[in-house]
C-alpha cells in the first residue's frame, strides 16, 4: 500500500503537543493490539501453547500494519494520551508467527545450551585458579631446603619398601609415644620422645664375654696386674664350647608373648623395680634373719604374710601346686665401681659367664628400650634362661623375663628381673610354667671398698617335681637363693683379681711355669668345669641326649645322658656316656670337701689312683681361702703307661657349697699347654662332685638336716665310635663304677656308724 506524502506546514507548539500526544495514544493503543497467531500451520503438538500465548498476550496490532520505533527524542515534551507520530503497517504477520513457533519448539534446548555455557564458564575459572596454584607450588619447590643439612632439597619418586618403611617408622613413633610416660616414671625424670629416638645403641658385643674392670689392691693386698689379659671369659676360650654355657646373640627367638604392647612391658618393669628397692631397703617384720651354719653370713628369709601386706602380686596369682621361696642377703664385691658390676648383668653374655654354673643357657628375645643417651639407664630387656640346680634330682627352671636396669643415684643402681607370666592371654602357656621369677635382682652402691650388693631373690616353682632330698633346701632359698648368686659372684670377682695380680708365686706354686703356660691351664681348667656342669644337667641347648632314669641295685635314682660326638674340639670322638646320682651323707659339707680335694687320700675312692699315692706337680690359687684352687695331679705307679697320665682338678668353695672336679689328661697335651700352647683342642671328659648342706634344722628331715648332699658325676668314654649303638651293659658298667665310688667314700668317712 503506497504512503500519501503531505506537505510539511508550520504549526504552534500547542499543535505540536496536541499531535504528539495523539500520536502517542495511537502507539499505546498499537502496542496493546498484538497479532493473532495462526496455529493452523503449527504442529500439533505446539497449537495448544501457541493458543495459550496468544490469549496471555492480549490483543495485537491491525492486520496489515507494522510498528516502528520512535526515536527517543520524539517523546521529548509530549504529554500522555496524544496519539504518537510514527506509525507503519505491515502487510501479514507471517514473520511473527514463525518466530513464536520456533520460540515454542526449540525453548528447551536453548536453556540447555545457556547452563552449558555457564557451566563451562565455571569451570575454566576453576582451570585458571588450579593453574595459578600449580605455578605457585613448582616455585616453592624450586626452593625446597633440606631440614637436616639445610641444603637444597632434591625431589625423588619413592619405592614401595621405602614408602612401607616410613609407615613402619610411623607407627614405631606413635607406640614410642605410648610409652614415652611410662619411660619417664621408671627414669625418674621427664624424656621427650626425642631423647628416647636419640638412645644410643646399648654397648656392642664384643670378643670376652665378661671384662670386668677390677679393683686390683681394694680390699685384698694383691697387687696391679701386668698380666695381658684381663677377662673370666678368655678362660673359656675365644668360642664357646657346645658344652659349656650356652649364650646366643641379641635376638634368639619368637614368642607368642612378645606380641604384648610394650607398654605393659614397661609398666610391668616399673612396678617390679619398685618392689626390688623397698625390698631390699626394708627390714623386720618383711624379712626374719636367720644364720645357715655357724660362721656363715646371716641370711634373710621373707615373712610372707607381711610381703601379702605391703606389695600387690604384679604376675598374677601364684599357681596351683607351686611353692615361693624368697631370701635376701648382702656383701661386698672386689670391683672397682656398681657401673661396672651393672654392665655384667646387662649382657646376656657376661652374666652367664660369670654364674656359669648356675646359667645353663641365657638369650636375649628382644632390645625394648635401649637406655637413654647411651648409657644402660632405663634400658629393658626381654630374656629367656635356664637355671640349673647341680644335681640329677632337681629339674631346670626355665624362664622368660623382663630385665630393667635403673640408675637409681650417683653411684647406684639397680637391676630386677620379673617373669611376664601376668601378661600372657594364652592359657596353654601360662599353665606349662615350670618356674615364675617374681622381682629379683640386685641393688648395687659404690663403696670406698668395692661395691656393695644386696641381693633379693623371690621365686614360685612346683615343688612335685622335686625330689625329697632337695626340698628343704630349696624352700630354704640355699640352692638357687640369693645367698648363692651372691656367694658366686664374689668368687669369681676374687679369682679375676688374683689371676690379674703380679705377686710373686706362692711357695707351693711352680715358678718354672710362665705366665703364659700358667693361664693356658686355667682357660683348660674353665672348659673342664662347664663342661662337668653341661653334663651334669638337662638343659634343652645341650648336645646330651637323656635317656630313662632307673633304679640301680642300691636304690638310688640316676640320670643318664648319651652324646655322641663327632669331630667335635675338645671332646674324644665316639659315644661318651654321662651318669649322675645323688645322696645323702651324714658329715659335714667342710669335712666331705677336704677330704675329696686332698691328693694324699685320693687313693681311697679314685680307681684312677690304682691304689696308690698322688702328688701334686702345680697348683695356682684362685681365691683367698685354700679351697678355690687348680693343681696338677700325678699318680706314682711302675707302669710307665699309667705315669703317662695326668690329673687336672680344680677346687672351688664358697657358703653356698663346694666342687670337686678333675679329668684325666695325656701327657704331651699338657707339655703343650703348659708351654702356653692353644688348650681348646685338648680332650676332656670330667667328672666330679657336688657338695651342698642338707638343709635347715626346722627342714622336718631330722638328723639329715646336718648332713650333706653329695652328687656324684662321671663321663666316660664307652665306645671310639660315633655311630655305635650304647649297650645296656655299658650303663651298667658305668652305674656300677659310681655305685663303688661312693661306697668306698662312706667307708672312708665311716658314714656307716653315724
Amino acid at each position: 500500500m503506497a504512503r500519501t506524502a503531505r506537505p510539511r506546514t508550520s504549526a504552534s507548539p500547542s499543535a505540536r503537543s496536541r499531535t504528539t500526544a495523539t500520536r502517542r495514544g495511537r502507539s499505546n493503543s498499537s502496542k496493546r493490539e498484538r497479532p493473532r497467531v495462526d496455529v493452523q500451520g503449527i504442529p500439533p503438538p505446539g497449537r495448544e501453547a501457541a493458543r495459550a500465548a496468544e490469549q496471555a498476550a492480549g490483543p495485537g496490532p491491525a492486520a496489515g500494519q507494522v510498528l516502528v520505533p520512535e526515536p527517543a527524542h520524539a517523546f521529548e515534551g509530549e504529554r500522555p494520551g496524544k496519539p504518537s507520530s510514527l506509525r507503519c503497517a505491515i502487510g501479514s504477520c507471517r514473520l511473527v508467527q514463525c518466530l513464536t513457533w520456533l520460540s515454542l519448539l526449540h525453548g528447551p534446548e536453548l536453556g540447555k545450551n545457556q547452563l552449558e555455557r555457564q557451566e563451562n564458564a565455571r569451570l575454566k575459572h576453576e582451570n585458571d585458579k588450579l593453574r595459578v596454584e600449580n605455578l605457585s607450588i613448582r616455585e616453592a619447590i624450586r626452593d625446597l631446603v633440606c631440614s637436616c643439612c639445610g641444603g637444597p632439597a632434591v625431589l625423588g619418586e619413592l619405592s614401595p619398601e621405602e614408602h612401607q618403611l616410613r609407615l613402619e617408622n610411623a607407627r614405631l613413633r606413635d607406640e614410642l609415644a605410648r610409652v614415652c610416660t611410662v619411660t619417664s616414671k621408671f627414669i625418674g625424670k621427664p624424656m621427650s620422645h626425642m631423647e628416647l629416638l636419640l638412645a644410643k645403641e646399648p654397648h656392642p658385643m664384643t670378643g670376652s664375654s665378661l671384662e670386668l674392670a677390677v679393683a686390683v689392691g681394694v680390699g685384698s693386698s694383691v697387687p696391679s696386674s701386668k698380666m695381658p689379659v684381663s677377662t673370666i671369659s678368655e678362660l673359656a676360650g675365644s668360642t664357646s664350647s657346645s658344652t659349656g654355657t650356652v649364650t646366643t646373640p641379641m635376638v634368639t627367638a619368637s614368642l607368642p608373648m612378645v606380641s604384648i604392647d610394650k607398654s605393659k612391658f614397661a609398666q610391668l618393669a616399673v612396678s617390679a623395680m619398685n618392689e626390688l628397692v623397698k625390698m631390699a631397703r626394708m627390714n623386720e617384720p618383711l624379712w626374719i634373719p636367720t644364720i645357715p651354719s655357724p660362721g656363715s653370713p646371716i641370711m634373710e628369709t621373707l615373712n610372707f604374710k607381711e610381703y601379702l601386706k605391703a606389695f600387690s602380686p604384679c604376675v598374677g596369682v601364684k599357681p596351683t601346686g607351686f611353692v615361693s621361696e624368697a631370701s635376701r642377703e648382702s656383701g661386698i664385691v672386689t670391683i672397682d665401681s656398681s657401673a661396672a658390676l651393672m654392665e655384667v648383668f646387662m649382657d646376656e653374655r657376661r652374666w652367664s659367664d660369670i654364674f656359669y654354673c648356675i646359667v645353663a643357657k641365657a638369650s636375649i628375645v628382644e632390645e625394648i628400650l635401649p637406655g637413654v643417651a647411651g648409657s644402660r639407664n632405663g634400658a629393658l630387656l626381654l630374656m629367656q634362661a635356664e637355671l640349673q640346680m647341680l644335681s640329677p634330682l632337681v629339674p631346670i627352671r626355665e624362664v622368660t623375663f623382663l630385665r630393667f636396669c635403673k640408675q637409681l643415684a650417683e653411684g647406684a643402681w639397680a637391676v630386677v628381673d620379673v617373669s611376664i607370666d601376668g601378661l600372657q592371654t594364652d592359657q596353654c602357656l601360662a599353665t606349662n610354667t615350670k618356674c615364675r621369677r617374681l622381682p629379683s635382682g640386685c641393688v648395687l652402691q659404690d663403696t670406698p671398698n668395692g661395691c656393695k650388693v644386696t641381693w633379693v631373690e623371690h621365686a614360685e616353682y612346683p615343688e612335685a617335681s622335686v625330689h625329697q632330698l632337695y626340698q628343704p633346701l630349696m624352700r630354704s632359698g640355699l640352692a638357687l637363693g640369693a645367698g648363692r648368686w651372691l656367694a658366686t659372684l664374689q668368687r669369681q670377682c676374687e679369682c679375676l683379681a688374683i689371676l690379674m695380680s703380679s705377686l710373686a708365686a706362692p711357695e707351693h706354686d711352680s715358678a718354672a711355669v710362665s705366665l703364659e703356660g700358667k693361664w693356658s691351664l686355667l682357660k683348660l681348667a674353665r672348659r673342664m668345669m662347664e663342661n662337668f656342669c653341661a653334663g651334669m644337667g638337662a638343659s634343652s641347648s645341650r648336645e646330651w641326649s637323656m635317656l630313662d632314669g632307673f633304679t640301680g641295685s642300691t636304690g638310688k635314682d640316676v640320670r643318664v645322658m648319651v652324646q655322641n660326638s663327632v669331630d667335635e674340639p675338645g671332646v674324644p670322638p665316639g659315644v661318651v656316656l654321662s651318669v649322675a646320682t645323688a645322696v645323702w651323707l651324714p658329715v659335714t659339707p667342710e669335712r666331705l670337701f677336704n677330704f675329696l680335694r686332698d691328693e694324699e687320700l685320693r687313693a681311697e675312692w679314685d680307681i684312677l689312683s690304682n691304689g696308690g699315692p698322688m702328688q701334686q706337680v702345680l697348683r695356682i690359687s684362685k681365691g683367698q681361702l685354700d679351697g678355690n684352687s687348680v693343681a696338677l695331679l700325678r699318680a706314682d705307679h711302675t707302669d710307665s703307661h699309667l705315669n703317662s697320665i695326668l690329673i687336672l682338678q680344680e677346687t672351688c668353695t664358697d657358703r653356698s657349697g663346694a666342687m670337686v672336679v678333675y679329668t684325666p689328661v695325656d701327657f704331651p697335651a699338657m707339655q703343650l699347654v703348659l708351654g702356653g700352647g692353644d688348650s681348646k683342642n685338648v680332650a676332656l671328659l670330667p667328672s666330679g662332685f657336688v657338695i651342698l648342706p642338707a638343709g635347715s634344722t626346722a627342714s622336718g628331715l631330722g638328723h639329715k638336716a646336718r648332713g650333706s648332699l653329695l652328687t656324684v658325676a662321671f663321663q666316660i668314654l664307652v665306645n671310639s665310635q660315633p655311630t655305635a649303638k650304647l649297650t645296656v651293659e655299658s650303663v651298667d658298667t658305668v652305674y656300677s663304677l659310681i655305685s663303688c665310688t661312693i661306697e668306698k667314700i662312706k667307708a672312708a668317712l665311716h658314714c656307716d656308724v653315724c
